[in-house]
């Protein structure tokens, strides 16, 4: 990160004077015009972007809030401590946190050295960003659907990854694309934040979830094993190295992701199936052992199930095209 950047955001702005000086309270109606209390996006983002950063007010304590958009925290300098639901937790420098519509937290004052970036995101933009990863990569799947829960209940996803340098450089890429816009900054944005979500995916060991984190842990755990061994891919083996009676493992994972156990090894096997026949020239029969099926005929079947093409017109179209 640019010591310059990081000297510009030290300086005090007007709202920032006004606590240190007067020790106000926060002004809601600056944020809000609801009650209970919802900050409004509306206040800080025009209508044609779907994204921007903003610095966290320093030196007054923020009360409990929710917000109408998927607000991202990063701790640029120093640290930040607040409750998330009812968990206390203390960010240092480096950490994200994801905080869905849903989610109520309250945050602590800040002192002078505390800088945390606040990225103030309409769902739709990351609706885009993920219409290209979710398809491909389960653990994303998951951990994203918890930011969309539709049921309405608070998500939070917490990255510890300050040690995580290809993390670190994405976000400072992101922060000064926005701070410093040009006339391809939206689609460098759009760019970077796919990017830093795979990098995030990468490292999904560095996450924790506000739900029952047992669960969670074997969860990512079994995805982890059907993206690594979805050629072979066993529910008992599976369970035996969770500990698990297998009916237990394939409940949660229903459960948990909506998809059977089977249809998230078809899913995979799929995906890597369509991406060996854009991209190589190995033969159909070949692609079929390469992903595990052993029935070349259920391949064709499943195959144009999901694509709506057998594999080989599906190779053909490309061509064609």
């Amino acid at each position: 990160m640019s010591a310059n950047l990081l000297h510009e955001l030290l300086q005090l702005n007007d709202e920032e004077k006004l606590m240190f000086q007067q020790k106000k309270e926060v002004q809601k109606e600056l944020y809000t015009s609801q009650e209970p209390f919802i900050v409004e996006g509306e206040r800080f983002l025009n209508q044609n972007k779907m994204i921007m950063v903003r610095k966290h007010t320093r030196f007054v304590h923020f009360p409990k809030h929710k917000h109408n958009y998927i607000e991202v925290n990063y701790v640029f300098n120093g640290s930040l401590t607040q409750t998330v639901g009812n968990e206390r937790m203390e960010l240092k420098k480096g950490d994200l946190l994801f905080l869905n519509q849903h989610i109520e937290h309250e945050l602590e004052a800040c002192n002078e050295e505390d800088i945390i970036i606040n990225f103030i995101i309409k769902p739709e933009f990351f609706t885009f960003i993920f219409s290209y990863l979710t398809t491909e990569n389960l653990i994303s799947n998951f951990l994203i659907s918890s930011l969309f829960d539709q049921t309405h209940q608070g998500q939070y996803l917490y990255f510890a990854v300050s040690e995580i340098d290809s993390v670190q450089e994405l976000i400072g890429k992101i922060i000064v694309e926005i701070m410093n816009p040009s006339m391809l900054s939206e689609s460098t944005i759009k760019l970077y934040m796919g990017l830093l979500m795979v990098e995030l995916i990468k490292n999904s060991d560095k996450v924790r979830y506000n739900q029952d984190q047992n669960k969670h842990y074997i969860i990512v755990e079994s995805l982890k094993y059907i993206e690594e061994h979805f050629r072979q891919a066993s529910l008992y083996e599976l369970a035996e190295n969770l500990n698990l009676p297998h009916y237990t493992l394939s409940k949660e994972i229903k459960k948990a992701t909506t998809y059977t156990f089977k249809e998230l090894v078809q899913a995979k096997r799929l995906t890597i199936a369509k991406d060996l026949l854009e991209n190589t020239s190995l033969s159909i029969s070949s692609i079929v052992e390469e992903v595990g099926y052993e029935n070349i005929s259920y391949f064709y079947r499943v195959f144009k199930s999901k694509y709506g093409y057998t594999p080989k017109k599906f190779r053909d179209q490309l061509s064609n095209n």
